[in-house]
């Protein structure tokens, strides 16, 4: 019998590779360079605007929390003149050269009309010697208004009690170690030290002045301050000497009236209706 000769199936035909990519996007550049440019315009556009909403919650949420946040007393954080600060436990405690504790407000409360701290760098330094001795030198117009002087600074009780006997200050060296008082009046140096200036504040916590300055300049602003107050009691005593010589006036004017009236009923016979009797 014959041999059936089977047909093998042809092998198929191996896939045509797919282009690579690079290639095809090249070929699309070169084809449209102007359609691929705007496309990529386009997406750089809606990319932006996408974070765009973000950024405005943020800057939205950060303006809400500036607005709820207690404002400070001026754009540094600093006290304000004009402004009235809560002596409770303002500017923490500190010390006096000669050891007691005690802070602002019990020396604020203590006084008849304010409290003047000149704060210096270091005691016994030439340009805290000249400062305090200004003071010294003017303690008597400067406490005539009713303002305790005292200074301030970051010394240790020692060095000041020393500083003031040395120089025969008539007034309290207060110590500040860790210049939480100096600090909260704006006169702390960052990021250690202490600023030479003048902060002064009257009974009811109102700030009066509060700025850096030379030795000389810091005993003129209390100067200044209390000349104002000692102009304004002159005005006072003044408008007050006035009043008091017109009322003078009008009772010596009162009494030449009924001395004349006396006068006539006297001359005349003036009867008890008022009508001058007949003779």
């Amino acid at each position: 019998m014959p041999v059936e000769l089977r047909k093998r199936k042809a092998p198929a035909a191996p896939a045509a590779p797919a282009p690579p990519a690079k290639k095809a996007s090249r070929a699309t550049a070169k084809a449209n360079p102007v359609k691929v440019a705007a496309a990529k315009v386009k997406a750089a556009v809606t990319g932006k605007n996408t974070k765009k909403p973000a950024a405005t919650a943020e800057a939205k949420n950060a303006t809400n929390g500036a607005s709820n946040a207690a404002p400070p007393n001026d754009s540094t954080g600093k006290v304000k003149v004009g402004g009235v600060v809560a002596l409770d436990g303002f500017g923490g405690e500190v010390e006096t050269h000669d050891g007691e504790k005690t802070t602002l407000k019990t020396l604020v409360d203590a006084s008849k009309n304010g409290v003047v701290l000149f704060t210096y760098p270091k005691a016994s330094t030439p340009g805290c010697t000249t400062q305090a001795c200004l003071f010294r030198d003017a303690y008597t117009s400067l406490t005539s208004t009713g303002l305790s002087i005292y200074g301030l600074s970051t010394d240790p009780p020692k060095a000041n009690t020393t500083f003031k006997t040395k120089q025969n200050l008539p007034y309290p060296l207060l110590c500040d170690p860790g210049a939480t008082l100096i600090g909260a009046i704006g006169m702390k140096k960052s990021p250690k030290g202490t600023i030479r200036g003048v902060f002064v504040v009257s009974k009811e916590g109102k700030v009066l002045a509060a700025e850096p300055g030379s030795p000389a300049a810091t005993v003129e602003v209390v100067k200044k301050l209390v000349g104002g107050d000692q102009a304004n009691g002159v005005a006072t005593d003044a408008a007050g000497k006035e009043s008091d010589e017109k009322n003078e006036d009008v009772k010596k004017a009162e009494v030449a009236g009924e001395v004349a009236d006396t006068a006539a009923k006297l001359d005349g016979d003036v009867d008890g209706s008022g009508a001058i009797a007949k003779a």
